[in-house]
């Protein structure tokens, strides 16, 4: 299991690159002006030759210099000392997410996604659209984000729903050596509950194996129950969880 879950933390560094990042005695300082706390945060993904005390010390000297809090992500491969020495630091929990998989033979992929437009690139109209579902408003999220979309050096198949000449539903899949992962379901408040997130999630889905993917992956924060359930429904089943140490 632990084999399957390195594969995946790596393809989610891949499909999510940070604003700036420093590598650091085995471990990656991701930081994007508190976009998201996957791409604000540290994580670790080789050996450590320095004592966990020493790094943590530096690397909340780097977010402070950058103006954030620091911020660890804890998965399974995380040892779980690691995370019990940032509790006694005063590090609290935030943004528990479960991370979902299956295989695409398995999938349940009969549902109909006429209204579902795709492109191989991440036009800037899709971003702008996707920062409105959000709700994001904060000028500089809106100035440096573009950028790491663009950044995504795997293969993307970005999905949406248009009405009235705008974006109403969005949905990204990034594709890595046997996986496709699904990122970006959005749906604008007054166009959810007609079936649009399950459209793109299975167009996306289905895409991928077009594009020779055979298993797929996604993430979704713990206690979003609708947004589990569509993927129960869809074929996903629970995989392993993650969070995040936020410094006080």
């Amino acid at each position: 299991m632990d084999k399957t879950i390195k594969k995946i933390e790596d393809m989610s560094l891949n499909a999510w690159p940070s604003h700036k990042m420093e590598l650091y005695d085995g471990w990656i300082l991701r930081f994007s002006y508190f976009y998201t706390h996957r791409t604000n945060s540290v994580e670790q993904f080789g050996t450590s030759t320095l004592s966990w005390r020493e790094k943590v010390s530096y690397c909340e000297n780097e977010y402070l210099r950058l103006g954030s809090p620091a911020i660890f992500k804890i998965s399974p491969l995380v040892s779980p000392d690691f995370d019990y020495l940032l509790e006694n630091r005063g590090y609290e929990i935030q943004h528990t997410t479960n991370v979902m998989t299956m295989e695409l033979t398995d999938a349940r992929l009969d549902y109909p996604y006429p209204q579902v437009n795709f492109t191989d690139d991440i036009p800037d109209v899709w971003i702008e659209s996707l920062f409105d579902l959000k709700g994001t408003v904060n000028p500089i999220h809106r100035a440096v984000v573009p950028s790491m979309y663009h950044a995504i050096v795997k293969d993307t198949i970005c999905a949406s729903i248009w009405d009235n000449g705008k974006i109403v539903a969005t949905g990204l899949g990034i594709l890595d050596r046997d996986y496709i992962g699904i990122y970006a379901i959005h749906v604008r408040e007054d166009f959810r509950h007609r079936g649009y997130a399950r459209q793109i999630c299975t167009g996306l889905l289905k895409e991928g194996i077009n594009k020779g993917a055979s298993k797929a992956y996604l993430q979704v924060v713990k206690g979003n129950a609708p947004a589990q359930a569509l993927y129960t429904s869809l074929g996903f089943q629970f995989a392993y969880t993650y969070w995040f140490r936020v410094q006080p």
